[in-house]
């Protein structure tokens, strides 16, 4: 409990100091992320000042690609008051995650960059000389021949 003369928050002002909006807050609050406040007399929720830094902290590990249940792992570790290599391990994972999306958005820049460079001007039946699709529609109805009929799905 906080004694007398140290201010609560009140839900907009947490929400405003901490960048986030109140929707978050309280989605936050559901997760487990953060505590559930204590209510005023009127029924207000009354956040500790603590709560901002604690918003700060979660944005910044989602800044750095973590999930929120991610988060929610690292934070749980903390709460248990011993220091783990948790955070280090969670990093050189994320890295490895990272390292793998770069590796296929390159692959994907390259293969976007030859479509462009050949001049193709369709999906389905490009007239380009040089098209590096994988393939070419081998006839008009293609694409409705090849899609699944809806009694298939």
């Amino acid at each position: 409990m906080r004694g007398p003369g140290e201010p609560y928050l009140r839900t907009g002002q947490v929400a405003e100091r901490a960048g986030v909006n109140v929707q978050t807050l309280r989605y936050y609050e559901r997760r487990g992320l953060i505590a559930e406040p204590a209510r005023s007399p009127g029924g207000h929720r009354s956040y500790p000042p603590e709560t901002v830094a604690l918003l700060t902290v979660i944005k910044a590990a989602q800044r750095l690609g973590f999930t929120l249940e991610e988060v929610a792992e690292l934070l749980d570790t903390g709460r248990r008051g011993h220091p783990t290599p948790d955070l280090r391990a969670h990093a050189e994972a994320k890295i490895l995650e990272v390292d793998a999306k770069i590796a296929d958005l390159t692959t994907i820049r390259h293969a976007l960059a030859q479509v462009v460079s050949a001049g193709c001007d369709s999906l389905t039946h490009c007239t380009c000389p040089d098209c590096p699709l994988p393939a070419r529609c081998p006839s008009p109805t293609w694409p409705r021949a090849a899609l699944p009929r809806r009694a298939d799905l």
